[in-house]
């Protein structure tokens, strides 16, 4: 039987249930705003809410603060995965690769059909920067290790099961519309993470991986995935 949530599982899984319960109202509310207000803002306030948290418990997260920092190989590794995952990311959108459709798909543009480019800005960085660290903490950090072993503190990354990997991953699919891209993520930052015992790299991955896809977005115009 698993004891309950310790302070260091509360300070990796509170930023990361905030976040999706602001997602989830934002879905929920009209799209046209309520009482005068543009509920798109709302993603700006998950963003200075949930960054708080992340701040606040900063030095809490010793995997990101006691860590050495990737190396330039490291790096350049975690480069090419996240350019890899942003390509397949396009590109596995057939409708069998899709659970549903997403609930709260963010429209950055005017009734003129131009493009609001605060609005892009905080999405981008808030994709780009926050979610990064804010999901590594949660799925790997936390979810992986945990299913390995209640204390996941003491849980070595690179002694990681195949069980833990194959459970996160799949919870981390769910929590997706795209579920086949969702599955390849998945194994592609929890591999990196495996491979240099380091979550500053797939933090790197996952970064790039976003900010490349947000720039695809905004140049397509494809807003549907974001």
């Amino acid at each position: 039987m698993r004891q309950p949530f310790s302070r260091a599982a509360l300070v990796r899984v509170t930023p990361f249930v905030l976040f999706i319960a602001l997602l989830a109202l934002s879905g929920a509310l009209p799209a046209d705003g309520v009482g005068g207000i543009d509920t798109r803002w709302l993603y700006g306030a998950s963003v200075l809410l949930v960054g708080g948290l992340l701040v606040a418990w900063w030095r809490e997260y010793g995997e990101l603060v006691a860590q050495r920092w990737p190396t330039w190989r490291e790096a350049v590794l975690a480069v090419i995965v996240g350019l890899s995952v942003f390509y397949l990311w396009t590109v596995l959108d057939e409708p069998w690769m899709r659970l549903g459709e997403a609930t709260a798909a963010f429209r950055p543009v005017d009734i003129q059909g131009n493009v609001m480019w605060p609005l892009v800005a905080v999405r981008w960085l808030g994709a780009a920067l926050l979610v990064p660290v804010m999901e590594e903490l949660f799925w790997r950090s936390f979810l992986m290790r945990w299913i390995e072993r209640a204390q996941f503190e003491t849980v070595d990354p690179q002694r990681v099961g195949l069980k833990a990997v194959v459970l996160s991953t799949f919870v981390f699919m769910l929590a997706h519309t795209l579920w086949l891209a969702a599955v390849v993520a998945g194994l592609a930052f929890v591999w990196l993470y495996i491979r240099t015992g380091k979550l500053w790299v797939p933090i790197v991955a996952h970064a790039v991986t976003n900010g490349s896809l947000g720039a695809w977005v905004v140049f397509t115009g494809n807003w549907g995935y974001w």
